[in-house]
């Protein structure tokens, strides 16, 4: 009788294991298959993007913990230093010429690197970022999806940033700024066809009240980045680097102000 009933507790756990077995292999399976997705259709930098991404004699890129960091050869970096979260499912390098730019300017700009080029899944990616200049002063902000979990980010670490810049991009109420001291620009482009207008205008009651705004005629979603047409944007009546200059003025313009107040 014994032995009967240590032969089924046997088989019992056995099929348990099996089962156990074929748990982890779907989760696995369903892992990699998610991954494969996602990466299909993942957006890619552009040629001129590539080209942005490389040292040369006025900037110096280095791939550093939880992304990479563009900062000017010579001469003292002017702070504040910046922070980038890409857009959902854009790959980091696509922003590069923005980083590039503002580099050549002075400024140190540091783009995250997400898991699965989702920010849903790296919220707390500046953080290495910080810890790199602790004595610095810091500004974040991010394109779409990157914006709003920068601003998620901001909204727990007010103390540590200067402010929050948004590309075509909001804070929901997980990000919500309103009641913090920071500084708040917003850029969107007249030819977006991507970012939900009615969220991005109900979204305004998450930011102070003195949210300076700024808008890019003729500027599209996808050109805030360098990795072509999204799925779902219009045609820009503006070229790329258009586009990328009027951004870069107006981040730069709003930085500097921030660097002369105490």
């Amino acid at each position: 009788m014994k032995e009967v009933l240590t032969l089924a507790k046997t088989e019992k756990k056995n099929k348990w294991n099996k089962i156990l077995i074929w748990g982890v292999s779907l989760i696995v399976i369903v892992i990699i298959g998610l991954s494969v997705y996602l990466n299909s259709i993942t957006y890619s930098p552009s040629n001129q993007a590539e080209l942005a991404f490389q040292n040369d004699n006025q900037v110096k890129v280095t791939e550093v913990k939880d992304g990479y960091k563009f900062e000017p050869q010579t001469g003292k970096v002017i702070e504040p230093n910046i922070i980038f979260y890409p857009g959902g499912l854009v790959e980091p390098e696509s922003y590069s010429p923005f980083a590039r730019e503002l580099a050549q300017r002075g400024h140190r700009v540091y783009i995250a690197e997400m898991p699965l080029n989702l920010a849903i899944f790296g919220q707390n990616k500046a953080d290495s970022f910080l810890e790199e200049h602790p004595d610095e002063s810091f500004v974040i902000g991010g394109h779409s999806l990157g914006g709003s979990f920068a601003a998620r980010y901001a909204s727990e670490h007010s103390e540590k940033l200067k402010g929050v810049f948004f590309l075509a991009s909001y804070a929901d109420e997980g990000g919500s700024i309103k009641d913090t001291d920071l500084s708040v620009l917003q850029i969107t482009g007249t030819a977006d066809g991507v970012l939900n207008k009615e969220a991005w205008e109900s979204a305004k009651t998450n930011l102070p009240d003195d949210t300076l705004y700024v808008s890019v005629e003729g500027g599209n979603h996808g050109q805030f980045g360098s990795y072509g047409k999204q799925k779902g944007d219009n045609d820009p009546a503006i070229e790329e680097e258009q586009q990328l200059k009027q951004v870069v003025d107006a981040v730069e313009e709003w930085s500097t102000e921030l660097n002369s107040k105490p």
